[in-house]
Order: C-alpha cells, then structure tokens, then sequence
C-alpha cells in the first residue's frame, strides 16, 4: 500500500530522566552517534531526526506485511536535564505522541514524573521504553532481535528478575494514574500504556518499539495527521547559527502546512517581528541528526513533519526557542500572534537580583527556575549575546552581591570582553558555562 501523501510524519518526542538512554536510543534508531559529541554529553538543545518507514521496514521484519500510510517518524531527542522544564514542555507541546525513556534498573526519577506531567498535561500519547535491559545480571545479548525472541532465550533467573523489575514500573504509574503493561500483553492501546523494553546499547526491542509507535499513529492519529500538510507553514526556530558559506540559518521544526523556497515567512527578533524571504531549504539527509548533519540536501518545498535549515536575509536576531509562520497576505495577524507567544517568556523578575542572558527562551526559564529553587533573584533575563551595555547595568546594582551576570551557552561581544579583561572599568563578576 502506498504512503497516503496527504499524511504528514508524525513527531515523536522523546523524554525521561537524564542519563536514562534517551539521545542512546536515538542513535541506536538512526545508527549513529550522537551522544559522544554532546556537551558533558548532556543534550542542551532540541534536535531532529526523520527515520522514513523503509528504514523501519527494514529494522523489523514483522512489520514487511502491515499496510502502512504514514511515510515515517520524526524523532525530537528533548533535553533530560530537570532545568530544562519550559523546553522540554515546549517538545511536548510539539510532538504528535512521545517515548518516555525509563531505566529499568532505576525506575521513577524526579524527571520521570515531571514528563508524565507534562505528557498528561498536553494529552500526547504515549509509549514507555523501559531501557538497559541488558544491564539486568546474567541477561544474554542477542544483538537487535525483537524483545520476545530474545525474551525466550533467557534462563529463568533472569526473567524472574525482569518480571520483578517490569511489575514495579507497572505499579508506579498505576500509583500515578495510568494503567500500564509490556507491549505484548495490552489488547486496547487507547486504554492501557504499553512498555516496550529494549537496550539502546544492544539494539534488543527497538524494531519492537517502532512497531508499537507505527501501530498508535496509524490507529489513533489518522485524522490529526490528515489535515495539515496544505496550508502555510508553521513551526518552532530551534537554533540559530552561523554556518560557513550560508551566513544566518535556522534550525527549525515545521509541524504544519508547506514551506517552500521564495515565501515569505515572519520569525521572533528581540522585542520585535521581522519579515524575510526564504532563500534556500536544507534538509538533513534521512536518519541524520539536523544539529550535527553537515551534508544537506536542497529542497525547494519541504512539507510538514520536517526538520529543516533554512537560510533567509536578516536572521541575525531570531530567537531560537521561537515561533515562525508563512505569510500569505495576513501580516498584521500574524505579527499579533507571535508577539502574544513571546511575551509570554515564564519568568519571575525580582526587585533586586542577578542578571542573566542565554541563547534559547527555553533556557532563560530554565536557568530562572534553578535560580528561583535556590533563593536567588533575577532582575533581568534576556535572550543573546552578553554587550558591554549588559554589563554597565550589572553594575550598577546597588547591592555588591547581586552585580553578578551569568552567560548560558551564548557569547560575549569583543567590547564586553575588553571591559572585564580591565578591573578598573568593571566590578561585575560574570559566570559563563554551556551545562547547566
């Protein structure tokens, strides 16, 4: 059966506890490796991955007689870093359905219920990746075999030992609310979550884990998934970078409608909206990772669920973290919408506090939040590089511990730096770091 084109991919977030296997799974899933070039190896951006169906068709044999009319899956690997509460929400807001990732071995973490949260919050559906299962003492390796062959091959220690494992896992969420079983044993998926164990490391479970995430889109999704691809584009800016040759891009997510080259689109600067044209559309190259893919192709249309680069004049200002839209006529609309959404950055300023600037609104609320659970105030929280005037107004702070800027994974212009190279110019102390 052919892939229905009017059917857009389906975004798929993924979520859990840091260090539980997320970006691990990811890579198993697209065969590269990710993980090991990471800050602290530590995910601190949105990324996105495509993994068309002839990828997944090949990765699990059983699905070779399914019919299926979603042309794939795109992969959002979130931040796991309990800091990174807004953006992950902002993931969860973005994604069709989601893969919570939990350790087996660990169980629940404070962050695992916190993407439940959020997850029940946005009424995404959901799937649960019980991971490392490998790690379970005396578990035999059988190299990317589905979950149940393996299963079977195990001695009876060790499946005691799961089945122990799993019923905890089962138990926490009922606790939570959510009736929950192993993949194989849930007859309605609408009714029950289904756990699908696997090993990022080993590769056991993922065609599994596929499997199931294909079945729900297909089952519960048609419909949303049905409407959009015709209209204007929209979507979510994710970075924004230099690249060499290109100038200005945009990493971004385009969740609804088409984007094409030559159209119009309006994106998020500081305090204002600026209207571009697209001049050229680079797509990852499927089963790549879009922030570290370095050979695109062109496109002249891309349609939604995509990851995309897109390069236009004047990007210099845009705010990753932000909203961006098609124009087709509707200017002053459109203007009002994004400016509603940027307004609303969550966070609260204090009377009397530090400074802090970083490179995603995510990150802004992020690093407010750590603050705000700490007891230390915020006067003023911006979005971009650290100026000179940044640090003039930190000092002027009347109280000396409060003149204090921090600098999140965003960089310093050559007159700021020149100012704290000179003690006598400035008393601000400014911390700066790329892991939160």
């Amino acid at each position: 059966m052919a892939v229905n084109p009017k059917i857009r991919t389906p975004i798929v977030c993924v979520m859990g506890h840091v260090d539980h296997g997320k970006t691990s799974l990811l890579d198993r899933i697209r065969g590269s490796s990710v993980v090991s070039s990471e800050v602290g190896q530590i995910t601190q951006h949105i990324g996105a991955t495509i993994v068309p169906i002839e990828a997944i068709r090949s990765m699990s044999g059983t699905i070779g007689k399914i019919p299926i009319n979603i042309p794939g899956l795109l992969f959002i690997d979130t931040p796991g870093h309990h800091a990174f509460t807004t953006l992950r929400a902002r993931g969860g807001a973005l994604a069709d359905m989601a893969i919570l990732v939990i350790d087996i071995n660990q169980g629940f973490q404070p962050q695992t219920i916190e993407a439940l949260q959020i997850l029940r919050n946005c009424k995404t559906p959901f799937v649960i990746a019980a991971t490392k299962i490998d790690r379970i003492h005396g578990w035999r390796v059988f190299e990317n075999e589905s979950f149940l062959a393996s299963f079977v091959k195990q001695n009876e220690r060790v499946t005691g030992d799961f089945e122990n494992k799993t019923y905890e896992v089962v138990g926490k969420l009922s606790e939570l609310g959510f009736s929950a079983d192993r993949f194989d044993r849930v007859s309605d998926f609408q009714r029950n979550l289904a756990i699908v164990p696997v090993s990022a490391h080993t590769g056991e479970g993922v065609c599994d884990l596929l499997m199931v995430m294909i079945g729900l889109a297909q089952r519960y999704m048609g419909d949303a998934l049905a409407l959009t691809v015709e209209g204007p584009g929209a979507g979510t800016v994710l970075e924004v970078k230099e690249e060499r040759g290109l100038g200005t891009t945009l990493d971004v997510i385009l969740y609804d409608g088409t984007l094409s080259i030559g159209d119009e689109i309006a994106v998020a600067t500081q305090g204002d909206v600026i209207f571009t044209k697209v001049r050229s559309l680079l797509k990852p190259r499927p089963m790549k990772e879009i922030l570290i893919e370095d050979r695109f192709e062109r496109e002249k249309t891309v349609v939604a669920a995509a990851g995309v680069k897109v390069t236009a004049p004047d990007l210099e200002g845009v705010i990753a973290g932000s909203p961006f839209f098609v124009v087709r006529g509707n200017r002053d609309e459109i203007r009002a919408k994004i400016k509603k959404e940027m307004t609303e950055i969550h966070v609260n300023l204090a009377e009397e506090g530090i400074v802090i600037k970083a490179d995603t609104i995510g990150a802004l609320e992020a690093l407010c939040k750590e603050l705000e659970g700490k007891e230390i105030g915020v006067m003023r929280a911006e979005v971009g590089p650290v100026s000179r005037h940044d640090l003039i107004d930190t000092e002027t702070i009347k109280n000396p511990i409060f003149r204090t800027l921090l600098s999140f994974n965003t960089p310093m212009l050559p007159d700021a730096a020149e100012m704290i190279k000179n003690p006598l110019y400035t008393q601000v102390k400014v911390f700066e770091g790329r892991v939160i």
